[in-house]
């Protein structure tokens, strides 16, 4: 496979909205079919997994992987277990990040956080077990050939451990009624939200048919620049957005004194910085074609989404 392949590529024929729907409603069936039932032994920590896993979010990360996986033919099949794994995976990063220990939030998805909901000690065996049943669906699946699989694995791990999601959390819990520079708070955002979804972007694609080295560089540049794009946006949405209509609590940032892009540069450059991402984010689009048409889509959502 090479660029002119992708050139020559066929863009979708399903219109956006219905597309991202009938995704959004096959990983709700998948993560509702792999977690634990919730009658399962221990009953209240498979009860409080679903909960935190099932009902709600706009599932943009397994939308990333499928709309990635496009490019390389990847199966369905295979596209659903690394979609619920990277979904697993924010499902309990949630969880522990609304913690009291963390950021002592009350809700998430325009319901009770888990801790408030259950308990704490719930909620922390909630995201531990979530992030577990992620390793275990990518270690057990047929995903392809097992240097490929040994991949994804590694991919996810890298993405969500000290140098990745944890380790940005880290910088954020230490960096709170401190201004960070926009180096640091770009490194801290690529860790905290950007590694997970090039984790989601790159593990979609690795579940097909290889790409070529030039392609693999510029899918890699698309998954960091939508991941700090996503970010900005957040960062924006927060300010400017009520907490019925994000679900969870508006402003929580700003009176925590957490650094935003907002609190560094002010609103209306952070708007126009994310003008800039979405530009250089499409950019990284070029070689494919028609076959991005997906991930193109995915990028205006993610620029102009009110959630």
């Amino acid at each position: 496979m090479n660029a002119f392949t992708f050139l020559a590529g066929k863009a979708p024929e399903q219109a956006f909205p219905d597309w991202m729907r009938g995704v959004q409603t096959r990983i709700e069936a998948t993560l509702s079919r792999l977690l634990p039932p919730e009658e399962a032994i221990p009953a209240r920590l498979h009860q409080a997994m679903r909960y935190a896993s099932l009902g709600g979010g706009k599932r943009v990360r397994p939308l990333l992987a499928f709309a990635a996986g496009e490019l390389t033919n990847s199966a369905p099949e295979r596209l659903e277990i690394v979609s619920s794994a990277v979904e697993l995976i924010h499902a309990y990063s949630l969880v522990h990040d609304d913690l009291p220990c963390m950021d002592n939030d009350v809700l998430r998805r325009g319901r009770p956080t888990c801790h408030v909901e259950y308990d704490e000690a719930t909620a922390l065996l909630v995201g531990d077990s979530l992030q577990s049943q992620a390793f275990e669906l990518l270690a057990h699946s047929d995903l392809g050939n097992p240097a490929q699989q040994l991949e994804m694995v590694r991919l996810l791990a890298r993405a969500s451990g000290s140098f990745g999601m944890a380790g940005g959390q880290a910088i954020d819990l230490g960096a709170t009624g401190t201004p960070l520079n926009q180096p640091e708070l770009e490194l801290m955002h690529a860790l905290k939200t950007g590694a997970l979804i090039r984790a989601a972007v790159m593990l979609g694609a690795l579940c097909g048919d290889p790409l070529t080295d030039e392609a693999s560089e510029a899918l890699d540049r698309f998954a960091k620049r939508a991941g700090l794009l996503f970010q900005v946006v957040d960062d924006i949405l927060d300010c400017t957005a009520s907490t019925a209509t994000l679900g969870k609590t508006a402003g929580k940032d700003a009176a925590a004194e957490k650094p935003t892009y907002v609190t560094l540069m002010g609103l209306e450059s952070a708007r126009e910085f994310a003008d800039e991402l979405c530009t250089q984010t499409l950019e990284s689009l070029a070689i494919f074609g028609e076959r991005g048409q997906r991930l193109i889509e995915l990028t205006d959502f993610i620029t102009h989404r009110d959630f």
